[in-house]
């Protein structure tokens, strides 16, 4: 093990970890985003969106992200289609755990007695008043837990990036050990890098899934 190799493959892998973390951000915030307007579209059954929102998740979920990037990065372009590598990880990462994130707000909003939004309407409320006062507070509160698993999953999953050649942790390592031979030393430093978004957005995730549980179910 060669504490000097370590050391002068800081700066580079801190641009990577940088790169990952960056990624990872804009990917989770887009998929939670596009997941939870799909998942409404399926729980109001809108004409036409519910079908079309329902086939959207099945295809994503059950194709490899890994073939979706390919897609974009070396299909699209055939067509005239070009974008970044960091655009098409972006897109892809987005579309993919949009098709996750869609499912655990499904499930969650499932799980809301279907009285209490017969009774919002009895009152008087319209659909939008519903979804605000009703669907979404019950139903993102019972999303949590599944929520947060798929954002663990989510940032594991961009290692998958370095197919298409995107400076993240995975790939800057691989070409560290290409140039250089020093398996162990950076190997090791992508392990530890990983751990260290990973350990604490877990520990973050779990806690406020068990202040959502305590809030909601009264229990620990």
């Amino acid at each position: 093990m060669s504490w000097a190799a370590i050391l002068s493959a800081l700066p580079i892998l801190e641009k990577a970890f940088v790169v990952t973390l960056r990624l990872s951000a804009i990917s989770v915030t887009l998929a939670a985003v596009l997941g939870l307007v799909l998942a409404l579209v399926r729980e109001y059954r809108v004409p036409v969106l519910a079908q079309a929102s329902s086939v959207f998740e099945e295809l994503f979920r059950n194709t490899p992200l890994l073939i979706q990037l390919f897609f974009l990065y070396y299909g699209l372009p055939s067509v005239g289609v070009r974008w970044s590598a960091e655009a098409c990880a972006v897109i892809g990462m987005s579309v993919f755990g949009s098709a996750y994130m869609s499912g655990a707000f499904t499930g969650g909003f499932s799980g809301i007695p279907r009285v209490q939004k017969e009774s919002a309407r009895a009152l008087g409320l319209s659909p939008l008043q519903i979804i605000r006062h009703v669907t979404l507070p019950q139903g993102l509160t019972r999303s949590v837990p599944a929520v947060a698993a798929n954002v663990i999953f989510m940032v594991k999953e961009t290692s998958v990036f370095t197919v298409i050649a995107v400076p993240e942790l995975t790939n800057t390592a691989r070409d560290l050990i290409g140039m250089y031979y020093r398996s162990d030393e950076y190997l090791l430093m992508l392990v530890v890098a990983y751990a260290i978004i990973l350990v604490p957005l877990s520990v973050l995730l779990t806690l406020l899934e068990r202040r959502v549980r305590r809030g909601t179910f009264g229990d620990d």
